[in-house]
């Protein structure tokens, strides 16, 4: 005997109400679904076609390290210019130069037969910059503006490029270290192979620093190579001499360092 068949009264069958919401979800209106995030959306699009950093990156820490006074009772300057290789008649760049206090001395260095291209990302600092070299009459410096991941700078034309404690604050490492690279003169100039400069500390992102290993990598990974390193701790940090070596690589081509945390 076959059991009643339980019957609901104005509503359809359950093969109809399944058919009709799918339907229903098919035509809801696009402005009600859940957009995902991007991973690009954060990054400049002049940098989305280079990978992204793997580490942290430094914030922005203001353009004064320490007192000038304090850094040449080091002999800071003094020691990373002759470390350098630095001579009169070069053509240098500071990068992130903040209130210059390197840009005088190189330009010092280098005398008047020598040029010093100061940039920096931060308008104010390149204001008082500005009036820094007028009021000291630095003939032989220049000023411009440049770009979280693009220096700007013109081709084949420097024998040096100092990246002095800011090159952990650089958020798209491997966009402004290729952009970097074309800048830097011929290795049959008149004063050798140019090179890339930096000093940092050896201590984590957080705390304004970049360990060495993590420096190289990146480097390395944009064709770069490293042909002078020394620690000293005494003068701030660490000390760096980077040229370019074969061609440079594609963006596409570039493979990301894992992050390398500091060992200090």
């Amino acid at each position: 005997m076959k059991k009643p068949v339980a019957k609901t009264r104005g509503l359809p069958p359950l093969h109809l109400i399944a058919g009709m919401t799918a339907l229903l979800l098919m035509t809801a209106p696009l402005g009600a679904c859940k957009r995902l995030p991007d991973a690009d959306d954060q990054r400049a699009e002049t940098a989305r076609a280079y990978p992204p950093a793997s580490r942290p990156v430094s914030e922005l820490a203001g353009n004064q390290w320490s007192t000038e006074t304090a850094r040449d009772n080091r002999g800071e300057a003094e020691e990373i210019m002759k470390a350098a290789g630095l001579e009169p008649g070069m053509t240098v760049a500071d990068i992130g130069a903040g209130e210059g206090y390197y840009t005088v001395r190189l330009a010092d260095k280098v005398g008047a037969t020598g040029r010093v291209l100061a940039q920096d990302i931060d308008e104010a600092a390149i204001d008082r910059l500005a009036e820094r070299v007028n009021r000291e009459s630095l003939d032989n410096v220049s000023i411009k503006l440049g770009a979280p991941d693009d220096p700007r700078l013109p081709e084949s034309s420097f024998d040096r490029i100092f990246l002095v404690h800011m090159y952990h604050e650089v958020r798209e490492p491997y966009a402004f270290l290729s952009r970097l690279r074309p800048a830097l003169v011929d290795p049959n100039g008149p004063n050798g192979a140019g090179e890339v400069i930096v000093v940092d500390v050896n201590r984590d992102f957080s705390q304004h620093g970049i360990p060495p290993k993590q420096l190289f990598c990146e480097f390395e990974a944009v064709g770069y190579e490293l042909v002078g390193f020394m620690e000293r701790p005494e003068l701030g940090g660490y000390f760096a001499r980077f040229r370019a070596e074969g061609e440079a690589i594609l963006p596409g081509k570039i493979l990301p360092c894992p992050y390398q945390r500091s060992s200090q």
